[in-house]
């Protein structure tokens, strides 16, 4: 929602800016971890991958998507984002070697059914966005990979380095990597067309929705199975509802607010599985 007033900016010029405020407030953070922990060799490769994966490459995807589509709410990127549960629960899986027990498969899928439900009204899908939509479906099916990858690889980082540490290292290497991209793309001279009011905005994200927002998903995924977490992010869409409830005054349909309950009680179902601290 915050990101509304930043239209006019290049999305690779909002995550370099956002991520480099987060980078310069976390300075002292990381100043004093190191003088707690070491940072491994491996915990630096895994920062870096989640740093590519989610700070960079899934947040320009996604973002890519919306402008193909010319950010219609309701159309298939947002129907493709609800697949990242799909790419989360593989990769911890393959990787982390967490099992899948009957009950979770079943309370996973009706939150996934009812996540859709959420999202698209009547159970219709918007693909009337112009010639752009099969573009913007593939950008948002890698964004949704992205994404859901890398919460298994932040589990993994989780294990190696501290909630903080793992945080101050995703922002520093994710502005390093916009930065690059930003000179890449040819897109530096926007730098300068960024307004006073803008860069409050970047700090306000950079703040509440970035490093804070990071910081406490580390430290429940520290102690949350990659799976249990990535069909908890499944809030989002309730959440997005009530902002749009009592900020924009766009209220909810009858089948909206149906599905919006059996999300809720699926993963309250998702949480009794006791699979919160199993091989954590």
């Amino acid at each position: 929602m915050l990101r509304r007033s930043l239209y006019s900016l290049p999305p690779i010029t909002i995550v370099f800016l956002e991520t480099l405020i987060g980078s310069i407030i976390l300075l002292p953070v990381f100043v004093r971890q190191l003088n707690k922990e070491k940072i491994t060799r491996l915990g630096l490769v895994q920062a870096a991958a989640v740093a590519l994966l989610s700070g960079l490459l899934g947040t320009l995807w996604f973002t890519a998507a919306l402008v193909k589509v010319n950010f219609i709410s309701l159309s298939v990127v947002f129907l493709l984002q609800k697949l990242q549960p799909l790419f989360a629960i593989s990769t911890a899986r393959i990787f982390l070697r967490e099992s899948l027990p009957k009950s979770f498969v079943i309370w996973a899928g009706v939150a996934l059914v009812a996540a859709y439900f959420v999202t698209f009204p009547g159970g219709v899908v918007n693909l009337n966005t112009g010639a752009g939509t099969a573009h913007a479906a593939l950008l948002a099916l890698g964004a949704a990979a992205a994404w859901g990858s890398s919460t298994t690889l932040s589990k993994s980082l989780l294990t190696k380095q501290s909630g903080a540490m793992s945080t101050s290292l995703r922002f520093f290497i994710t502005t390093a990597l916009a930065g690059g991209a930003l000179l890449l793309f040819g897109q530096s001279s926007s730098i300068a067309q960024v307004t006073p009011p803008q860069i409050g905005m970047l700090t306000l994200i950079a703040v509440s929705t970035g490093m804070v927002a990071l910081y406490i998903y580390y430290q429940g995924l520290k102690r949350t199975q990659a799976k249990v977490a990535t069909i908890l992010e499944l809030t989002f869409p309730l959440l997005a509802i009530v902002i749009d409830a009592f900020v924009y005054k766009i209220f909810l349909s009858p089948i909206q607010l149906i599905a919006a309950v059996v999300l809720l009680f699926a993963i309250l179902r998702v949480g009794k599985t006791k699979l919160f601290f199993d091989d954590c």
